[in-house]
């Protein structure tokens, strides 16, 4: 889909308000991330239509709602798929024909997904013929997603899919979550409050705090920002995209190209040179030195610039932004390491990376 979305919606309840004033890309997933009761969920709803709000929607410059003009798209007219933490099958039909449900909201002419195509996406060929109560909550949730994408939508909302699975389920499910983002043009606006799912998935993200919108911006800007409450939690850190380099087999060592000309030494297996990978490091993994250490195990030293530092949660604690080479960075240090680094902004040093984490 080509275009953007924009959203200026607002809807009221008793002790709670939602308003948001939304652009967002037309392509790839955009987190909506908060706290519980922050307005994920009812924002996600307002843009399928379920909940009446006030306001303006216009997706890929279609306009699916305008209060001004008294338009307002039903769900049944918006071309959209929805996916819940339930995936809310017919208990009563196999997955052949839960899926085949989904074609029929729209005209032939009009799907965009293939039921061989969504089902392939989804590794869903060997279960066509089991009933939903044979099915384990990982398969039940890609049926659901699946069903949704046959629907021919041009904006896939997901609203917590991996909420209700255990950690094996939802390591199951991700990588099929990465290849719908990988091998589809369908916008995707994805709710959590699951730090690493986003940090995985999202190419956009979206705070939402008591209804209102508190940043948004593409993920790794948004991620390295101070003056967010991001910034302070117990696992913060960055996301960067890289793309995989040399594998040393004697080490199970996979080294990750970066912009700028720098690179990440991994332990990881092998994977495909030319692939884009995403990590994860966070603020507590990085440490910084004046020089570049030649004596150390630690495999990742890139030389930073000093962005802007501020005190942390902990009175004993500073956080420091970085740039290397393009590439934001946070770090986790205590008052008495910066005070005797003498650390000011635009000071150039290294960065020590302690532990990386491959998102893939």
């Amino acid at each position: 889909m080509t275009g953007e979305i924009e959203a200026r919606l607002r809807v009221d309840y008793p002790g709670f308000s939602l308003d948001v004033d939304l652009c967002l890309p037309g392509r790839g997933i955009t987190a909506l991330f908060g706290h519980s009761g922050s307005g994920k969920t009812t924002c996600l709803r307002c843009v399928a239509g379920l909940e009446r709000s006030r306001g303006q929607l216009k997706v890929g410059g279609e306009t699916w709602q305008d209060s001004a003009r008294g338009l307002f798209l039903p769900t049944h007219r918006r071309p959209l798929g929805y996916v819940f933490q339930d995936a809310r099958l017919f208990e009563h039909l196999d997955v052949r024909d839960n899926l085949r449900y989904g074609l029929k909201r729209v005209p032939a002419s009009q799907r965009r997904v293939a039921l061989e195509q969504a089902s392939e996406l989804l590794g869903l060929d060997h279960l066509w013929a089991r009933r939903p109560a044979h099915l384990s909550g990982g398969e039940r949730q890609r049926v659901g997603m699946a069903r949704a994408l046959l629907a021919g939508p041009r904006l896939l909302l997901m609203d917590e899919p991996l909420a209700a699975l255990d950690l094996r389920r939802k390591q199951e499910i991700l990588p099929y979550l990465e290849r719908l983002h990988a091998e589809l043009d369908i916008p995707i606006l994805y709710v959590s409050h699951a730090p690493d799912e986003v940090a995985r998935l999202a190419d956009h993200l979206v705070l939402l705090e008591q209804g209102r919108v508190r940043a948004s911006g593409p993920l790794g800007e948004t991620l390295a920002r101070l003056d967010l409450p991001l910034a302070l939690e117990e696992d913060a850190g960055v996301v960067i995209e890289g793309r995989v380099g040399a594998y040393d087999v004697s080490y199970s060592l996979l080294r990750l190209e970066l912009p700028g000309a720098l690179h990440l030494l991994v332990a990881h297996a092998p994977a495909q040179a030319g692939h884009s990978m995403r990590c994860r490091i966070r603020a507590r993994d990085v440490s910084l030195s004046l020089e570049r250490q030649q004596d150390t195990s630690i495999l990742n030293l890139l030389p930073v610039r000093v962005v802007e530092q501020m005190p942390a949660d902990q009175p004993a604690h500073v956080l420091v932004r970085l740039d290397a080479a393009g590439t934001p960075l946070l770090a986790r240090i205590t008052r008495y390491s910066r005070d005797r680094l003498d650390l000011r902004e635009g000071q150039r040093l290294w960065a020590q990376v302690k532990a990386v984490a491959l998102l893939a």
